[in-house]
């Protein structure tokens, strides 16, 4: 069994999280992919789960974890907060 992380988000400034977001990705070597309002975050690490954002909705990604993605994941989805809203929860 692994660890994932759970989270709900309500992103008021999509425009301005998704700017964020790409160049955090993009310094930190992550892939992403922007599809409607949704970006997709892969660290290209076979055990982590990509992250999946969507401007309205719920979500989850299987860290088991593995350090730095977990860590990263958590801020990332922290960072929403400023951009709107988030909860989250680990199990």
């Amino acid at each position: 069994m692994g660890h994932s992380i759970h989270y709900q988000t309500d992103v008021e400034e999509w425009g301005e999280f998704s700017k964020f977001v790409e160049r955090v990705a993009y310094g930190i070597g992550y892939e992403i992919e922007a599809i409607g309002e949704s970006l997709i975050l892969d660290p290209g690490h076979p055990l982590v789960e990509p992250l999946v954002i969507e401007k309205r909705g719920r979500g989850f990604a299987k860290t088991n974890l593995i350090e730095p993605h977990h860590s990263i994941y958590l801020l990332i989805l922290h960072s929403i907060a400023f951009f709107g809203s988030v909860e989250l929860w680990e199990d």
